[in-house]
């Protein structure tokens, strides 16, 4: 089988099916695992303060150390992901990311605690961007935002495993077991994943990386490898698409990633007056509308690329109106109503989050998916830290005052939506422009053979792609 045009060396359209699914399942289920380990924490806050006898800047101190790790690994990760391929890094983000729960299960100190969430998230920081990997590789291009969609909402079950699964056996069983307990389940996706997962089916392997040339030996291939790193980061930067992608990622995930990870058990329980159990349904119905809305979106974006801006500025919108009609609430309290109302709105956060790729991934040939995705993925996770930190170091000044504090959401959005209005009429145009470059080559016609497109062509488009509103 033949699985480039003419000679041309690069890899046709994939073609799915069930062999697809079945590896993509693999990589998806690891992804599951790393996010149960990732958001375990927010359901066990006040149980780790208690346990290592911290305040709020401490307690928060867990989150972001794991958030910074992530953020930080996302270029790295990119690179690591086009130069060795998505089953090498798979394999060592699962290592990594069971020995961090591991070891954050045994920690007898809040030093050792934190270092093992370190190392969690390293781990973690290296299974999103090769499950992406993996939906580019094994299934058609029109699937794209469906493929992460539907990554993202495997995720969202890992972390209603954590709310439904693991807080009743962290309450029933105790810090040390529960967390040793849910350990194994790493071990559990590392058989297939070594034995069954392949990076991208037979005869449609990416294009061959091009690498500096000059000099010889040692020198030579250390210079090669940091002209690669250099010119991947710098040519997925230079794309106005990877760009707003960022940004669109940046403005849309962190709401409910802070209130998922830390700050939403402890602000239902101590600023609300509810009852673990009440807070618990309230973190699930999070999840709950996130899985609900995931398939939604990704269908929405699949079928018309016009809806990618309104999709994520409206999610943007109403989780603003949302929780500033929680926050002004006349009184102590919000009515459940409104809680009920937040938690739902907060749903959609993680599938508007996963539009910022569906700008990357057209702007970007083959060979740069994973750094671009990279990228991407920083956006959301930078702004998670700095809400993370700034809502704990706030809560402190102010003795719990929680009104204050999560007024820093509304900042963030707004810094957000003004670099996506920068941003959105350049990178619209070039994505518009490729397509009339690359889809007119690909009619068939009469006359000689058109000539191969080049190497470094971006990824195909939907049939609507690049026709976004105004």
């Amino acid at each position: 089988m033949s699985a480039s045009p003419a000679g041309a060396g690069i890899p046709a359209d994939p073609p799915g099916g069930a062999r697809a699914v079945a590896v993509w399942g693999i990589g998806v289920a690891v992804y599951f695992v790393a996010v149960i380990f990732r958001t375990s924490l927010g359901v066990a806050g006040l149980d780790a303060a208690d346990r290592f006898h911290v305040n709020a800047s401490a307690l928060a101190t867990f989150s972001l150390l794991q958030l910074l790790v992530y953020a930080g690994m996302q270029i790295p990760v990119g690179l690591m992901v086009d130069r060795l391929g998505t089953k090498k890094v798979l394999t060592l983000g699962a290592v990594l990311f069971t020995v961090g729960q591991l070891g954050f299960a045994l920690s007898p100190s809040y030093g050792m605690a934190l270092a093992a969430r370190a190392l969690l998230g390293c781990g973690d920081a290296m299974t999103f961007i090769s499950v992406l990997r993996l939906g580019t590789r094994w299934f058609p291009a029109r699937r794209g935002p469906l493929m992460a969609q539907l990554a993202g909402l495997v995720g969202m079950a890992g972390n209603l495993v954590s709310t439904l699964v693991l807080a009743p056996v962290l309450h029933g069983v105790g810090w040390t077991a529960a967390f040793a307990g849910s350990a194994v389940a790493g071990l559990v996706v590392l058989v297939p994943l070594v034995l069954f997962l392949r990076d991208h089916p037979e005869g449609y392997g990416p294009a061959p990386v091009r690498r500096a040339s000059g000099g010889s030996g040692a020198t030579a291939g250390s210079a090669g490898s940091g002209g690669f790193v250099r010119r991947q980061i710098r040519e997925s930067w230079a794309e106005p698409g990877t760009r707003l992608g960022l940004w669109v990622h940046f403005t849309t995930q962190f709401p409910a990633m802070v209130f998922l990870l830390l700050w939403g058990m402890p602000f239902l329980v101590e600023a609300q007056g509810l009852s673990r159990t009440t807070a618990g349904g309230l973190l699930t119905l999070v999840v709950a509308s996130n899985m609900a809305l995931g398939l939604a979106y990704g269908q929405i974006v699949g079928r018309r690329q016009s809806a990618r801006i309104p999709l994520a500025l409206g999610t943007v919108a109403l989780t603003a109106l949302l929780w500033a009609a929680v926050l002004v609430y006349p009184g102590d309290r919000a009515p459940m109503w409104l809680l009920v109302a937040l938690c739902l709105v907060l749903g959609t956060c993680g599938p508007a989050s996963m539009i910022g790729f569906d700008f990357a991934r057209p702007a970007n040939p083959a060979e740069r998916q994973g750094t671009a995705s990279g990228i991407t993925n920083m956006g959301g996770f930078i702004a998670s830290m700095t809400t993370l930190l700034t809502v704990g170091i706030l809560l402190d000044a102010t003795g719990d005052n929680y009104r204050i504090a999560f007024s820093t959401v509304f900042v963030l959005e707004a810094v957000g939506v003004i670099s996506i209005l920068r941003l959105r009429p350049l990178a619209l145009a070039r994505e518009a422009d490729r397509i009339r470059v690359t889809i007119p080559a690909q009619e068939p016609g009469p006359g000689p053979e058109p000539a191969p497109a080049p190497a470094s062509r971006a990824c195909p488009l939907p049939e609507t792609a690049g026709r976004e509103g105004p």
